[in-house]
């Protein structure tokens, strides 16, 4: 047949409208609006994102900050030889105490008689935080003096100090006629205790006194010389330094052998409670310095090498007396420390030696600042309020520098490491911002913190992912549509639930019974899964005749009441498996009595509380499955339907289907359900908070508590001020929270690619 090679006339060709497939000019604006607004809406979440965690990092980096002094101010005083050294709370008025008994302050015309008489000052101790200066003189009399600043306001309102010194009456402490070369006062307002070794015709002898207030002198009245003791015989060496702490019942001597005696009152008596040597180990043992951290329990010594050490009262060795032990040895100095000054507001204190002063932090054992000064040190204090140093020359000109260390007690060690806490038998991770008393120590390690949040979570996701994912695999492959149409919605409401309703059925209702019944528990745990798997395995072993008589995916209509049965009957069996088990002594008999209670702690050494993380497993998986169930039965309803028939056709059971082909195709969708439990779990507060007794322990023990890193900043928040350590320290917080979850997601991210990329179908 022949074929027309001839184009289609004008006639017959059809005619196509060209604007029929042009896009609308309105279509086009709003898809590039919508195009240029995700882009840039996609990019400000990310500043957004990269801004939280850049002020957040703001916050947190002055807790690793050490310490600045800024410039000198320098105030001369006039000369003679300086007996004492000492400033005002302000830092604004220094004060030079003359051998000759004399007193300088800073900003008055000249020096003032403290002292009169003619005796001359040999030895003084002054005590920032009483403003109370001892002072031992060459006749063997002690005198005590009070330093005041009385604020006064202008016309203007500017303020000026009004300096003033009282002066007790000299006790005659020691033999008259002989110096006095070491010095010590201490009062409580009801005991007073007052220390000295005197130098007597080349020998040197150790005299202690109790101290009375009568009437006369300021609030205190005048000072009179109680009961007075010798115990140089009681010293393993010559005397050199005496301390006396602040609750004037301890002594605290050093002697010429290196060797530190600790004498502690008792009913009017002196017992020597301990000696020791604490530069035994160093090639000089001598002791060069011996002074009192705030609080007086723990002691600052150096050797004349500058060998650094901090020894402090706890119970040594199991013993129910507390003695003096090595916690710290700090950096070495240039030599021995000369000059001395305890801050009065944490264990912060300033060491000199030569030229070289040295701001360091006790309880972290770390420098906070160092510095060579260029002139020789006559004197070292801190005023009250830490921020401000001053310095005596050898010249007698005073240099006053403004110091900036808001968080000394923070930094790396004691937010990561294991601290030796004063009164501590040994080092260790603890939480605790605030005390009760003024001589409180703040203690912010974080590892408490972490490990109950990584506690928390493992409790929570063991009780809930086995739920969870053997749920989602039933409900996707075995269920019938009929019921997972009921299933799915009613455990996505679940998710619902406002978690501090949660914590408070578990802290109300679930707590108090699960401390009553964790035999019960344990019998339920073991029962059901075993039952199920039971049931399961004589199920598939039934002839076809059997089973085909129940209609596929509604076979858990017989099974749950089999459940249910056993699930009560491990109930009630409970109170049988504790009293064949768990038994304990009768501490009111001679028989037992079963008390899973007493019987835990007895067995494991462990503590058993009723709001622990058994709680906080049961209630927190309960608000977890929900969210890990969801998105797993998503990811194994969407393998292709296909796989399942070329399995089934191929012979497999629908359980091998389900293990074998399903879930390892759906595993990236199921892992990435876990890495959002996991999420959900970590950020968990209310729950914790309510259920664990929010105890900041840092303890693996099951009947236990715990404080995770979100309830801590819902907890710690309130009493947080602005810009203060803890303030810092609840960001860094919300920053390892951060950084953790950072990390899970990244890491979920990439195995899940692997996972999809090795399963993924064609």
């Amino acid at each position: 047949m022949a074929v027309s090679t001839e184009p289609p006339s004008e006639t017959t060709r059809p005619v196509i409208d060209a604007d029929r497939f042009r896009t609308a000019r309105a279509t086009l604006i709003v898809d590039g609006f919508m195009t240029w607004f995700i882009k840039v809406g996609g990019l400000v979440i990310i500043i957004a994102v990269f801004g939280i965690f850049v002020f957040i990092l703001l916050q947190i980096l002055p807790l690793f900050q050490g310490a600045k002094v800024g410039a000198e101010r320098i105030v001369s005083a006039p000369a003679g030889a300086v007996a004492a050294f000492g400033i005002d709370e302000w830092g604004e008025m220094p004060f030079v105490v003359y051998r000759d008994g004399g007193i300088f302050f800073a900003g008055s015309p000249g020096e003032t008689p403290l002292m009169t008489g003619g005796p001359i000052v040999t030895a003084s101790a002054y005590n920032v935080h009483d403003q109370r200066l001892v002072m031992g003189t060459s006749t063997g009399s002690l005198a005590v003096a009070t330093i005041g600043y009385e604020p006064e306001y202008g016309a203007q309102g500017r303020r000026t100090l009004k300096p003033s010194a009282a002066i007790s009456p000299s006790l005659q402490l020691g033999d008259p006629g002989a110096a006095l070369v070491s010095v010590a006062y201490a009062d409580t307002g009801d005991d007073r205790l007052a220390a000295a070794v005197q130098e007597v015709d080349g020998q040197r002898r150790l005299w202690v006194a109790t101290v009375e207030a009568g009437g006369g002198l300021s609030t205190d009245g005048a000072l009179t010389l109680g009961s007075r003791v010798e115990l140089t015989a009681e010293l393993p060496g010559v005397p050199e330094r005496v301390l006396v702490d602040n609750r004037a019942d301890s002594v605290i001597v050093t002697t010429t052998t290196g060797s530190v005696c600790y004498f502690f009152r008792r009913d009017g008596h002196f017992e020597k409670r301990q000696f020791f040597v604490p530069f035994e180990d160093q090639p000089d043992h001598r002791v060069a310095s011996i002074d009192f951290l705030l609080g007086d329990v723990s002691l600052v010594l150096t050797n004349p090498a500058g060998c650094n050490r901090i020894f402090s009262l706890h119970h040594r060795d199991g013993g129910e007396i507390r003695t003096f032990g090595q916690t710290k040895e700090l950096a070495l100095l240039p030599a021995g420390c000369e000059h001395f000054g305890a801050s009065t507001r944490n264990k912060a204190y300033l060491a000199t030696a030569g030229t070289t002063a040295s701001l360091r932090y006790a309880t972290t054992a770390h420098v906070r600042w160092e510095r060579d000064l260029g002139y020789a040190i006559r004197g070292a204090v801190i005023n009250s309020k830490y921020d401000r140093l001053a310095f005596i020359d050898d010249r007698n000109a005073m240099h006053l520098m403004p110091l900036s260390d808001p968080h000394p007690e923070a930094g790396f060690q004691a937010l990561f490491d294991k601290v030796w806490y004063e009164g501590a038998s040994e080092p260790r991770y603890e939480w605790q911002s605030s005390g009760g008393s003024d001589d409180f120590e703040p203690k912010l390690s974080m590892i408490n913190l972490l490990v109950g949040t990584l506690k928390g979570t493992f409790y929570a996701l063991l009780f809930a992912v086995p739920i969870a994912v053997l749920g989602a695999m039933y409900t996707a492959e075995f269920m019938h549509p009929k019921f997972r149409s009921v299933v799915k919605p009613t455990v996505e409401i679940m998710a619902s639930l406002p978690s501090v309703v949660l914590g408070f059925l578990a802290a109300q209702w679930l707590a108090p019974v699960l401390e009553m019944r964790v035999p019960s528990v344990l019998m339920v745990i073991l029962l059901v899964p075993t039952t199920a798997i039971a049931l399961g395995s004589a199920w598939s072993r039934l002839p076809m005749s059997m089973r085909s008589r129940i209609r596929p995916g509604y076979e858990f209509l017989a099974f749950v009441p089999v459940l249910l049965a056993v699930c009560w009957a491990g109930w009630e069996l409970g109170p049988l498996l504790e009293r064949l088990v768990f038994t304990v002594p009768d501490p009111h008999g001679s028989g037992t009595i079963a008390d899973f209670r007493r019987w835990w702690p007895r067995v494991t050494g462990c503590s058993f509380e009723q709001r622990n993380s058994l709680v906080v497993g049961f209630m927190m998986g309960f608000a977890v499955i929900p969210i890990i169930f969801t998105i797993a039965e998503d990811a194994l309803s969407n393998v292709p339907k296909n796989m399942r028939s070329g399995s089934l056709a191929l012979g497999a059971s629908r359980w091998q289907t389900a293990y074998s082909i399903v879930l390892p195709t759906a595993s990236a969708g199921i892992f990435s359900a876990l890495m959002i439990g996991v999420g959900r779990a970590i950020g968990e507060t209310m729950i914790v908070v309510m259920a664990t007794g929010n105890t900041p322990i840092l303890d693996f023990n099951i009947f236990n508590g715990m404080r995770t890193l979100s309830a801590n900043i819902a907890v710690e928040l309130p009493e947080a001020s602005e810009g203060g350590t803890l303030y810092r320290t609840l960001f860094l917080g919300a920053m390892l929270l951060f950084g953790m979850t950072f990390i899970i997601n990244t890491v979920a991210e990439l195995l899940r690619q692997h996972l999809r990329e090795k399963y993924r179908t064609v």
